[in-house]
């Protein structure tokens, strides 16, 4: 795979592959979601990350093409509300509309409908990909069992989970379930859901002369999931992608994955 996180990816089911680091755009809107995405762009990320819900794909579509970068180097998810359950077509043409694009690589389902599995909408997802509306389908916030119903029900598997992760919430049982059925794990929050403060975070980042947030970053190249930053500072943009140039070690990983042990 290279040492590059720039083109560091991970294979998706069917084909192609997912950047291992992304830029999150939650809860980032107007100049700001449009400046930080063209400064992610910038800086060397080649995977964007939106949804429907964050009112931001034409922002976020706008930084895209002022990037200059080609269509095709450029890794971008989007995601359709539950509450649009039924609506999916309208939701895919919608936001393929606003992003300006003619697909986008990830499409998911951002939560289970009304806390469903909801075969019936990942019918719908499969029927976007087949059109050539999404080269990649997966699923959000979704359970083991929840993906095990909707493959039960549809013979398609999802290619990515994105669910909330970090060392604290580091669980070995979901990792493995996922692993087992070819689905990508893909975290996010990842800097909101650490303690960046705590002791064995803080001794590591000074052993590598790197930030707490660089660390818990690290952590997730090193066990190899996708994991999606989001900063609307320029400065902490580059810092999250600057991960090149260390690695932690078998035992320094152990430390972190037993945070989540001290926090149950």
């Amino acid at each position: 795979m290279g040492d590059n996180l720039g083109t560091r990816a991970l294979p998706l089911r069917g084909g192609g592959s997912i950047p291992i680091v992304g830029f999150g755009t939650w809860q980032l809107e107007g100049d700001d979601a449009y400046r930080s995405t063209l400064d992610a762009l910038q800086v060397g990320y080649r995977h964007v990350d939106t949804a429907t819900g964050y009112g931001n794909e034409a922002q976020v579509g706008a930084a895209l093409r002022d990037s200059g970068i080609a269509r095709s180097e450029v890794f971008v998810t989007t995601k359709c509300p539950p509450e649009n359950a039924g609506r999916e077509a309208e939701t895919i043409e919608r936001s393929l509309e606003l992003l300006g694009l003619e697909y986008v690589d990830l499409w998911l389902v951002h939560w289970p409908p009304n806390g469903d599995a909801a075969p019936a909408t990942w019918e719908q997802f499969v029927v976007a990909r087949d059109a050539g509306r999404a080269r990649f389908i997966g699923v959000s916030n979704y359970s083991i069992d929840q993906i095990d119903e909707i493959v039960a029900a549809t013979g398609e598997t999802p290619a990515v989970n994105q669910i909330r992760w970090s060392p604290n919430l580091y669980d070995p049982a979901v990792a493995s379930a996922l692993a087992e059925r070819g689905v990508v794990l893909e975290g996010y929050s990842p800097l909101r859901r650490s303690n960046l403060d705590d002791p064995v975070v803080a001794q590591l980042a000074r052993t590598h002369g790197k930030t707490p947030a660089q660390v818990v970053l690290r952590w997730h190249v090193d066990k190899g999931f996708v994991v999606i930053p989001k900063s609307s500072h320029r400065e902490r943009v580059e810092q999250n992608f600057a991960l090149d140039d260390f690695e932690l070690s078998a035992e320094e990983v152990q430390r972190l994955d037993g945070l989540a042990r001290l926090e149950g």
